[in-house]
């Protein structure tokens, strides 16, 4: 995989892990999981329609009223599958998006927790996704929990976690159990390197695998019309993605 960006193992991932949505929403701020959700798109044409609503995005957003009319399509059942992140995540897929240290006298505060537990209790298909992988952002326990990752059997929640992808690899969580599985190490990681990355228990198979490469067929779709695509709305991202293909092709 020496041709392969990590950046774009991380969002073929993201588009396997939305295989069979019919509408996907992404938040602000958030160009590889919009990558992932253009990928899908792209993967399922002529077999089946897949609606993006990309905040933020003038051609891949139908809606006109920004986050209120997503929460409205969350709260109707019509979004399959979303992406959440946080300052720290624990073992129960629990999100601090408030800030370290004690509440309300936290040490170092973030944006805030906005319609993130809205969102986690209504969609389906949650996505936990955060590049930094490190044990001050994977946590034994979050200090604030913006959004929970499980609830009291009595508690009506069609949605929930499914998964968590950060720099280092792929995890599946079990609601039941409640926990994460390691499913897959990226390239340059291995279990080892994840455990001491990691502030929370987790399980994983006797053997855990390399999260699988891109074929050709994919990976031209990704460098050409998914690239093309996601510079409307993320130009910089994806000026810096050009800039690295470029020094990818560069002879040693």
């Amino acid at each position: 995989m020496s041709n392969i960006l990590p950046r774009e193992v991380l969002i073929v991932t993201i588009a396997r892990l939305l295989e069979g949505v019919r509408h996907v929403a992404v938040g602000a701020s958030s160009p590889m999981p919009a990558a992932g959700a253009m990928l899908r798109r792209a993967l399922d044409e002529g077999t089946q329609e897949v609606r993006l609503s990309i905040l933020g995005s003038v051609d891949h957003n139908f809606f006109t009223n920004g986050s209120c009319e997503l929460f409205d399509c969350a709260g109707q059942g019509r979004i399959d599958a979303f992406f959440l992140g946080g300052g720290q995540i624990d073992g129960q897929a629990n999100v601090n998006l408030v800030g370290v240290g004690d509440y309300p006298q936290v040490k170092v505060r973030w944006p805030g927790s906005f319609g993130s537990a809205y969102l986690y209790f209504t969609v389906p298909r949650v996505i936990l996704f955060r590049e930094e992988h490190s044990p001050r952002v994977m946590v034994e326990k979050v200090d604030f929990i913006s959004a929970p990752g499980v609830s009291d059997p009595e508690v009506y929640r069609p949605g929930g976690p499914v998964a968590l992808l950060t720099g280092k690899g792929l995890f599946s969580f079990d609601k039941a159990r409640p926990g994460f599985t390691l499913e897959s190490t990226h390239p340059g990681e291995n279990l080892s390197s994840i455990r001491e990355a990691t502030g929370f228990a987790f399980d994983h198979p006797g053997s855990v695998p390399e999260t699988p490469a891109p074929d050709a067929a994919t990976l031209a779709l990704l460098r050409g019309r998914v690239l093309d695509e996601l510079a409307e709305t993320y130009p910089a991202f994806a000026a810096d993605w050009r800039r690295d293909l470029a020094a990818l092709s560069q002879p040693a």
